[in-house]
């Protein structure tokens, strides 16, 4: 991870393992448009400079790195401008199009592929 991310980032993120991934109420709170946000069974979750993982996937690197994508996103915007932009992108292309998504799933493909790129300055130029 230290050939993608800056040694900053690394150490201040945290990972929490769970049972179960802690996901918002949305139907509770009337957001019925992200129903199956909601009900999806995802591997991992992140707010803020946290990401939580189901505890099959602590050794996965492949979810660690689309994590930490989405920590450098959360950490760029902002939590105001992530959420909006999060909800947006769900609402107008669903989970998997959504841009957020597509960035860390795009970054992750060329991690897999065994690239090597700065992902910060990647993400911070794609949200410019």
């Amino acid at each position: 991870m230290p050939l993608y991310f800056s040694a900053d980032t690394l150490t201040s993120a945290k990972v929490v393992l769970v049972d179960q991934l802690p996901i918002p109420p949305l139907l509770s709170w009337g957001l019925t448009r992200f129903a199956e946000f909601e009900r999806a069974n995802f591997n991992g979750i992140t707010y803020l400079n946290t990401f939580f993982l189901k505890r099959d996937q602590e050794n996965n690197e492949v979810i660690h790195f689309h994590e930490l994508i989405h920590i450098i996103q959360w950490r760029i915007l902002g939590p105001k401008r992530f959420l909006f932009s999060y909800a947006n992108g769900l609402e107008d292309f669903g989970y998997r199009d959504s841009p957020l998504e597509a960035m860390a799933y795009d970054a992750e493909a060329a991690f897999t592929a065994k690239d090597i790129f700065d992902a910060e300055k990647m993400v911070a130029r794609k949200l410019s």
